[in-house]
Formats: structure tokens, C-alpha cells, sequence
């Protein structure tokens, strides 16, 4: 590996941070983690709701929530080093994926109000109460939780992984757990019933049918994107929902003049900044776990080798069946 150039480095971000910023706010910082990066032999993984100075500047690997973008990548990786610019639970994911790598994330407290509204136990009493049906899990849950169940799925192949429990696995219901509101789509566009929990990401439960027809109203023309996080009834009012992977790929193919997405802020800033030519409207509700990471906490990380995630080796082994069920099935 051999570190970036700071001048070439800018150049990955002059579309996305002006220069000024750059080098008064982020250009020390950056140059430092290039180096470190070099040291250490560590790639850095980042959300695409990461703000554009990580995501641009420093990530070596960008996309959604692990399961089909960063964890699959991070598998491939000849890194002894995986920083994680994310949350705490993608940082689990990629070490049960990459159990030999150390696995650092810069802030311990960038934690996810879905994520934490399960527990293993609460998995464990769904299953009493309905026994013999599957347990469909959500990555953005915790290690333990993914250890109690039998299959997992992301925002953008949930569908697929209902039918597939359909088709292969002869059920005809399912649990889905937590987000309420990703199992009521998702289960509508599939055809099953599902059992599910009162879990919502704070960022995208704050979304209302309103907020898109004043944007409608504002801006004749719009095309509205919403993302399955969303309540139904929000997700009926968009003109397309899907994984933030999937919001990615409909603006690059559909090439809309004006563009609405119905998720966090940094979405849309590093859509806009790759697709320039596309007119971004702005709805704006921001993840505070997510914004806890910065470059100076990345660069800390790295000089410190902090904070690194472990996971107990049997909840890791059982979580890591959930998660290879998924990836099997493509």
C-alpha cells in the first residue's frame, strides 16, 4: 500500500469540499491517516452517510450497511487493519467477517436507536411466543441479536431473503425483526406475514407523507426516493424506495433533472457530489451516531489502535451462520 499524495488526495474531494476547508480543517488530518494507513496496513470502511471528507478523502471502501457492500469487500481485503466509519453495529459485522483483522471504530458511542432497541433476550421471547417460525434479522442489530436468529438481510435484499424462506424453506410467516416499518414493506412487496418489533431508526421515522407533498408542491417535477426505513405510508407517496446501494444505482441509470431522497443528509451531499448534473432537494434529517466520526477521531484511532471490537466466540460463531445464509443466497 502506499500513501496518497496530499495533492492528489484533495483531488479525490475538490468536488465536494472546497479547498479552503480543506486545508484550514481537513488536510492535516488526512495526510496523517494516509501515512498511518500505510503503517498500519488498514483500509478504512465508510457509510455513504458518512460526511464528504470521509467519505471522498479518506475511505478506501464505501457503501451500505456492510452485508452486501462493506462486508463483502472487507472479506477480500489483505488488510490487518479495518477501521470502520459507520456504527458500532457494522463493526461487529466486519469482524465476524474478517475474524483474523483487527477491527477499530473511532468512536465507541456511535451506536444506532435500531440496533439498540432489541436484545438477544427480546429475540429469544418472540421465539416462545411463536415457535417454529424463522427469524429474519435486520443487519443493523448487534452481534448477539444475529446469534438468535436463522437468517439475516439488508434493506436491499430483504425481499429476496422472504422469498427465499418462502420458496425453500416452505413457511409461509416469518418474525422480522426490529425495524417495524422495513418488515411491513418489505413483507408486503414478498407476499408473507411477518412478526415483528417496535424498532425505527430516529432518522427516517421522522419522515411524514407531508414532508414529501410540500416538496412536491415546492418543486414540480421532483422525483422523490425514499428508503424502506421509512414508514409505509411514505414509502407509498415516494416515487421509488430503496437501500441507499439501490438509491445510488436508480440516480446513476434514471438520471432524474430533480431529486428528493427520503434518508439521512450525507446521502445526498455525496450523491450530489458524484452526480453534479442532478438537482438535489434536500429534506434534511441527520444521523447524530453517524456524525460522531470525524478525521481526527479516525487519525486517533489509527495512531492508538482504538477502539477495537471484539465479539464472544460462540455468539460470534452463531451470528456469522445468519449472516453466511444471507450472503448464500446472493
Amino acid at each position: 500500500m502506499v500513501a496518497i499524495h496530499p495533492d492528489a488526495l484533495y483531488e479525490r474531494v475538490r468536488h465536494a469540499v472546497p479547498q479552503v476547508e480543506w486545508t484550514t480543517s481537513f488536510a492535516d488530518d488526512a495526510a496523517a491517516i494516509e501515512a498511518l494507513k500505510v503503517e498500519k496496513n488498514a483500509v478504512v470502511l465508510a457509510h455513504n452517510y458518512q460526511t464528504p471528507e470521509i467519505f471522498h478523502g479518506v475511505a478506501d471502501i464505501v457503501g451500505d450497511s456492510l452485508a452486501l457492500a462493506l462486508a463483502r469487500e472487507a472479506r477480500a481485503v489483505e488488510a490487518d487493519v479495518l477501521l470502520l466509519a459507520g456504527v458500532h453495529f457494522m463493526a461487529e459485522t466486519a469482524k465476524l467477517l474478517n475474524p483474523e483483522a483487527t477491527v477499530l471504530v473511532p468512536d465507541l458511542e456511535a451506536g444506532c436507536s435500531l440496533a439498540e432497541s432489541i436484545t438477544a433476550a427480546d429475540v429469544r421471547a418472540l421465539k416462545a411466543a411463536h415457535p417454529g417460525l424463522p427469524v429474519v434479522t435486520y443487519v443493523n442489530t448487534s452481534a448477539a441479536v444475529k446469534a438468535e436468529s436463522d437468517i439475516c438481510c439488508t434493506s436491499g435484499n430483504a425481499v429476496k431473503v422472504l422469498q427465499h424462506i418462502t420458496q425453500d424453506w416452505g413457511v409461509r410467516s416469518a418474525i422480522m425483526i426490529p425495524d417495524e416499518y422495513l418488515a411491513a414493506n418489505m413483507s408486503a412487496i414478498a407476499g408473507i406475514e411477518v412478526v415483528t418489533h417496535p424498532g425505527r431508526c430516529e432518522v427516517h421515522e421522522r419522515f411524514t407523507p407531508k414532508d414529501i407533498a410540500d416538496i412536491r408542491e415546492g418543486h414540480p417535477g421532483v422525483v422523490v426516493v425514499a428508503h424502506p426505513e421509512c414508514a409505509p405510508e411514505v414509502v407509498a407517496a415516494a416515487d421509488f424506495a430503496g437501500s441507499t446501494a439501490q438509491m445510488q444505482s436508480y440516480v446513476e441509470q434514471e438520471r432524474p433533472a430533480r431529486l428528493a431522497l427520503i434518508t439521512e443528509c450525507s446521502m445526498s451531499d455525496n450523491l450530489a457530489a458524484n452526480n453534479p448534473e442532478v438537482q438535489m432537494i434536500r429534506p434534511c434529517n441527520l444521523c447524530p451516531h453517524m456524525k460522531r466520526n470525524t478525521l481526527a477521531k479516525i487519525r486517533r484511532s489509527l495512531e492508538t489502535m482504538t477502539h477495537e471490537i471484539t465479539v464472544d466466540a460462540d455468539v460470534a460463531d452463531r451470528a456469522r451462520r445468519a449472516i453466511d445464509r444471507m450472503l448464500e443466497i446472493g
